[in-house]
């Protein structure tokens, strides 16, 4: 993490920022933070997000060697203005999360999103369960085929779209042992596939 002191007006809806501390960091891929403004509150803005620009937050790797994805959704979240800012930062961990139908609406649960480190009071859970944003239709569909025997709902990636923070959903079927085994030595004859191709180059 490197912190630089720059002096600099922004005009954004209104509101003035000068004097901020511009933030490079390595976990969110180089990008660009200006924090402060001219009433000495921290805000936080991120400068690389454009429209139609998707940023990947986190992704669950471990769920594509577990499992068979069958069937993927898009959805958004509710979510409290310290997770967005929170995961603005990248500080999120879909490992372990997992999918529910509950009350005819659809929870992930143990969806890890760190606390905001500037946040000086009404931080949120890390873990609390979280509403996901669906219609009818794919709450529907989704109740059909979680109910058939050894389906389940698993997020696979969260990433920012257009400013808003949305979640990959895939109903997913849980691998044996010879299966697992299998997806390694794919992945490790496609690996030793490129590394010949680049000693071609």
């Amino acid at each position: 993490m490197r912190l630089f002191q720059v002096s600099f007006v922004l005009n954004r809806k209104n509101k003035y920022y000068y004097l901020c501390n511009l933030r490079i960091s390595s976990k969110t891929g180089g990008e660009y933070f200006l924090i402060g403004d001219m009433r000495g509150r921290r805000r936080e803005e991120n400068l690389l997000m454009t429209e139609g620009h998707k940023k990947i937050i986190s992704e669950n790797r471990k769920a594509r060697h577990d499992y068979f994805i069958e069937d993927t959704y898009e959805a958004g979240l509710v979510l409290k203005g310290t997770e967005v800012k929170s995961l603005r930062l990248g500080r999120a961990n879909l490992k372990d999360s997992y999918g529910k139908i509950t009350n005819g609406e659809v929870f992930v649960h143990q969806i890890h999103i760190g606390a905001y480190p500037f946040a000086y009071y009404d931080n949120h859970n890390p873990l609390r369960v979280r509403k996901l944003l669906l219609n009818k239709r794919e709450i529907k569909k989704l109740y059909g085929k979680v109910n058939e025997k050894g389906f389940s709902m698993v997020p696979l990636r969260m990433y920012f779209l257009n400013g808003k923070v949305k979640l990959t959903l895939a109903v997913v079927k849980g691998k044996r042992k010879y299966d697992k085994r299998v997806t390694i030595r794919q992945r490790e004859q496609k690996r030793d596939l490129d590394r010949q191709r680049k000693e071609y180059k």
